[in-house]
């Protein structure tokens, strides 16, 4: 911001030119001596004075203008992100929905009924997203850091849920037939409900998971399962699911 002061007026000429070291040197002390005089008015328009506050004023009031369009920007970011996830809809690759999902969970956004079928989505972090009722059938989750997710009614049939971070997650009602879930982490998930048919759960970490009312298991692999809850393998195997036997036993 410029500072405006009032300047004093200049010396007379006859004075600045005695004081000149050399006669050579007339030419621009006498330059210098007219910005002076032309600085000396200028200090005195009130006019300019005016036009600094003005300056002043404009940033004010776009401060002000951008705090008071930020809910809008949001709303822009938002539908920006809706429209990558719909307009992928239904195709393999990311598409950058991985992003966008993050992004609107990230901003507490409700993701119900979201449709990433097939998508390649390996990484995805969700932890505590509202995914009630959404598509992710043949969904590639791998690796996904999905904690604490509400997954009830969702379509996870065939997703690939390998190593994925399940730790909480609310799978009630869920159809997981035929999903990989080999090596992932379902400590204190919630299986009310959901139809596990054909699904790989070898390896999973089952510690404290809620299994007494899983609806279905016909088919499913819980060998090498860890932290089995008391009475969960015997009720598995009863129901259908089966428990080959690793290498080398």
């Amino acid at each position: 911001m410029i500072l405006r002061e009032m300047r004093e007026r200049p010396e007379a000429w006859s004075r600045v030119k005695r004081a000149a070291a050399a006669r050579w040197l007339i030419p621009f002390v006498a330059f210098e001596y007219m910005w002076d005089w032309v600085a000396y008015f200028l200090s005195r328009w009130s006019f300019l004075e005016v036009l600094e506050y003005l300056g002043t004023f404009s940033v004010l009031v776009g401060v002000i203008f951008f705090f008071s369009e930020s809910g809008d920007r949001v709303k822009q970011r938002h539908y920006q992100a809706w429209q990558v996830i719909n307009t992928a809809q239904g195709k393999g690759g990311s598409g950058g929905r991985i992003e966008a999902l993050q992004e609107l969970n990230a901003d507490k956004v409700p993701l119900v009924g979201v449709d990433v079928s097939s998508a390649f989505l390996q990484g995805l972090d969700l932890r505590g997203a509202n995914l009630m009722r959404s598509d992710f059938s043949s969904a590639d989750l791998r690796n996904g850091k999905l904690a604490g997710v509400n997954f009830e009614y969702a379509n996870l049939n065939s997703a690939n849920l390998r190593e994925a971070s399940l730790d909480g997650a609310k799978f009630e009602q869920a159809n997981l037939e035929n999903a990989d879930l080999t090596g992932s982490s379902l400590e204190r998930a919630d299986l009310s409900g959901a139809v596990l048919d054909d699904a790989d759960l070898s390896g999973a970490d089952l510690k404290d998971a809620r299994w007494a009312q899983i609806k279905g298991l016909k088919g499913a692999n819980i060998g090498g399962v860890k932290n089995a809850p008391a009475g969960f393998v015997a009720w598995a195997l009863a129901h259908g699911a089966s428990e080959p036997a690793g290498p080398g036993q």
